[in-house]
């Protein structure tokens, strides 16, 4: 068996333990290592196939990055501090870019407004500059107009916002 990516095996094994009560049989083992490697079970490894199945489409979601993450918001949602882990800051910045209005144009003035009404550290500028050096919003030369820039949310982020939202 080859696996190219070791760590996403690790996560993909560390998630399949997460929700059990009890130990996994043998051959559940197996199977978890298997499916990690990309194959449907380890039958189908043992098999010989040749090429793993592709990719699930879900990847796998370190809860301990979520749980890291939602803890810098309060049960309001608003962010009480700003990580100093640049995973973490990358995590934050995509939660407040999806509460930010699609294909609308805002002025520095609407930004900083929401960005304030976000967090309550008092940096809203902080959030304003990361926001746009992550790529997640552009803003004119001159500064005065930002608009969100559509991108696909990273699953984690995505986990992250629903935590921050239940």
């Amino acid at each position: 068996m080859h696996v190219n990516d070791i760590s996403a095996l690790a996560r993909n094994i560390r998630s399949a333990y997460a929700d059990r009560e009890k130990q996994p049989s043998h051959l559940e083992v197996l199977n978890i290592l298997a499916k990690g490697a990309g194959y449907k079970n380890f039958q189908h490894l043992r098999s010989g196939a040749k090429k793993p199945v592709k990719e699930e489409k879900h990847p796998v979601i370190d809860r301990a990055s979520v749980e890291r993450v939602a803890r810098c918001f309060d049960k309001d949602g608003v962010l009480t501090r700003f990580p100093s882990k640049r995973s973490d800051q990358i995590s934050v910045l995509w939660v407040l870019w999806s509460r930010l209005p699609a294909r609308t144009k805002l002025t520095e003035a609407e930004v900083n407004a929401l960005m304030k009404a976000w967090h309550s550290f008092g940096d809203h500028a902080l959030l304003r500059r990361e926001i746009c050096d992550a790529g997640l919003v552009s803003r004119t030369r001159d500064g005065r107009v930002y608009i969100r820039m559509e991108l696909p949310m990273p699953p984690l982020a995505q986990a992250i916002a629903r935590q921050i939202a239940d």
